[in-house]
């Protein structure tokens, strides 16, 4: 499994998540270097003695990767074709398993899931459209195919009626 993180380049704390702190990303996990061939000076510039690599890239601290919503499990975003605006944000989600609870599926609708992310997100990233799916498709590693979710929402059509 990999980390992400953003931190004070200069501290490595973590920056505030309100989505406005900046800061460096990090990342952790065995998907990533060791370090420089043969370099251990570069390799100490950009890799700690924990293992974070820092990219130089600078970011926000935010829920860009994690989702805090206790009733979804996982969720993917792609552009859905507008004839107003070209595009606008289509999500699909699927629903954290309750024990057979089926208090999820009711709370977990399209309005509340839209309501939750204007509390938290920039107005041009809240969801216009919400698609509650059992599971997202994905790849043999475990993937999520953005490519199905994007023909999905093609196929949905317009996501409203022209104003013409």
């Amino acid at each position: 499994m990999t980390e992400v993180d953003v931190v004070d380049p200069e501290s490595g704390v973590s920056v505030k998540r309100d989505g406005s702190s900046l800061g460096e990303i990090v990342l952790r996990g065995g998907c990533l270097m060791l370090g420089y061939f043969k370099d251990p000076v570069s390799t100490s510039k950009c890799v700690t003695e924990k293992g974070w690599f820092y990219t130089g890239d600078v970011g926000r601290g935010g829920g860009v990767c994690a989702i805090h919503e206790p009733m979804i499990n996982e969720a993917a975003v792609v552009a859905r074709p507008d004839e107003f605006w070209g595009e606008t944000p289509c999500a699909f989600v699927s629903l954290k398993k309750n024990n057979g609870d089926a208090s999820n599926q009711e709370a977990a609708t399209e309005k509340y899931i839209i309501e939750y992310c204007r509390a938290r997100l920039p107005h041009y990233m809240v969801p216009k459209t919400v698609v509650v799916k059992e599971e997202l498709p994905k790849t043999s590693t475990g993937k999520i195919k953005k490519y199905e979710l994007r023909e999905m929402a093609k196929a949905m059509g317009s996501s409203r009626i022209s104003r013409l």
